[in-house]
């Protein structure tokens, strides 16, 4: 995943399937909570290469700006992914250094943004999800805020 920061700052995902890289475009980035799930817009496949690439794309180019590489791992899919990535829905296990566990993409049917397919990109509960996580815009996973206790006062 890389962390993009072009006329929008969004996350790029992208999958190996098929030899080339798969990719969406997530607005808001990732969440760790299951009951979230961020719109993830699909855009051109990448070649293998781009896998590792950070750094400034020029202006006037295709995505121009700044990618950072946000995070990278390993890819498991449930089945066959090529199947499952024209049947408009995805499952696998991500072992990488931010995002672990299971998840799922899935295509929003007669959904597309400027003749790109919507999909939604949603973690799964397992050992890994955390309810109420946000990701903030410099790409630090965050735990949710406890709510405070008030201390209970003795009366003397």
């Amino acid at each position: 995943m890389q962390e993009h920061h072009a006329s929008r700052l969004h996350w790029d995902f992208r999958l190996e399937i098929a030899g080339t890289l798969k990719s969406w475009a997530v607005p808001k980035g990732p969440s760790l909570d299951p009951a979230a799930k961020r719109l993830a817009v699909q855009v051109p496949d990448h070649a293998l290469s781009y896998m590792n690439f950070e750094g400034v794309l020029p202006e006037g180019t295709y995505g121009a700006g700044r990618v950072y590489r946000w995070d990278a791992g390993r890819f498991l899919p449930e089945g066959d992914p090529a199947a499952g990535w024209r049947d408009g829905s995805l499952r696998f296990r991500l072992e990488g250094s931010r995002l672990r566990g299971l998840w799922r993409l899935f295509k929003m049917k007669g959904r597309e943004e400027g003749g790109r397919a919507l999909w939604l990109l949603q973690k799964l509960p397992d050992d890994f999800a955390v309810p109420r996580h946000e990701a903030d815009t410099v790409g630090e996973l965050k735990k949710p805020k406890k709510a405070s206790k008030k201390r209970a006062t003795k009366k003397k």
